[in-house]
């Protein structure tokens, strides 16, 4: 699987009673999908993939499986603390048809590069689907280097890494250590998402891509076509939303942006609790701004 393009990092919509609300989750992937994305990214962190238990999460990928039919392929998060409880997860993923997966770095001690290694290699040899690491330092305590980086690469079950340590020279670090290898790198922070492309890298699993997957597309297309200069407005345009990420807990203001642009995902996870209050009425401002861009668009 050669991985490239715009890969939404999907968020999970969820009623108000918090069951996952299986007829958004449709519906929010018939929305990715016809907007053009490359690819589905599923329980990841804007997925709350670290607050639903395992059948929970079986069932979710396989709605959005079942819905993307083909079109795309759909990347499901199943990484865990322990690589016992990764690589049985992995492989129900797999049983179910799911076409890649994106294994996060153990979370609660962090292991070391060396134990990481021995964590990676075990579960690629346990599963036919590509792998995507995932390096979200500020969330596990641990940043995979680039040496591991690159001799994970050489496994062939392992295609790529999504980086979201929001540190573009540990992007570049990864780009160096794999320049000889089929092994993508991609962006996982929103904001580096150009940067990122231009410096080699092949795309991006991108959370604002639930509510703006045209912009984040947009980005791509014109730096694939050679236009930087209109991929840079377009990476520009990210920035407000972003900006409202701060309100709360991930993902409860971009899942409250999200539901106000259209797509009724519903409340965050509990302990996480909807944005009230300033914050709330700062993400309306900023929703509203961007309906009458696209209006105006």
């Amino acid at each position: 699987m050669k991985l490239k393009g715009i890969y939404p990092a999907m968020l999970t919509p969820l009623t108000n009673n918090q069951n996952v609300n299986e007829d958004v989750l449709r519906q929010l992937t018939n929305h990715l999908i016809q907007s053009r994305v490359h690819g589905i990214f599923a329980l990841g962190t804007n997925g709350e993939f670290h607050l639903f238990n395992t059948e929970e999460k079986v069932r979710i990928a396989k709605i959005i499986i079942e819905e993307a039919a083909g079109r795309v392929p759909v990347m499901v998060g199943t990484g865990g603390n322990s690589t016992e409880e990764t690589i049985e997860l992995s492989k129900r993923m797999e049983d179910i048809g799911a076409d890649a997966l994106s294994i996060i770095t153990p979370f609660f001690i962090p292991p070391t590069q060396e134990e990481l290694l021995d964590h990676y290699k075990a579960i690629a040899s346990k599963t036919s689907l590509p792998v995507l690491l995932y390096n979200i330092p500020s969330k596990t305590g641990i940043n995979i280097s680039a040496e591991i980086v690159a001799e994970l690469a050489d496994d062939p079950n392992i295609v790529g890494i999504k980086d979201s340590s929001g540190n573009f020279d540990n992007v570049l670090a990864y780009i160096e250590a794999v320049k000889n290898k089929d092994f993508a790198v991609f962006a996982g922070t929103d904001s580096l998402i150009l940067k990122t492309l231009l410096a080699g890298g092949q795309g991006a699993v991108a959370a604002t891509a639930n509510m703006l997957p045209e912009t984040v597309l947009a980005i791509y297309n014109y730096w694939n076509e050679g236009n930087i200069e209109q991929a840079e407005k377009e990476q520009e345009k990210l920035q407000p939303l972003r900006d409202t990420f701060a309100y709360g807990t991930i993902p409860s203001s971009l899942k409250k942006a999200t539901e106000l642009f259209g797509i009724p995902v519903g409340p965050p996870k509990l302990p996480v609790k909807e944005v009230k209050g300033e914050g709330l009425e700062k993400i309306k401002q900023m929703v509203d701004s961007y309906k009458k861009e696209f209006q105006r668009g």
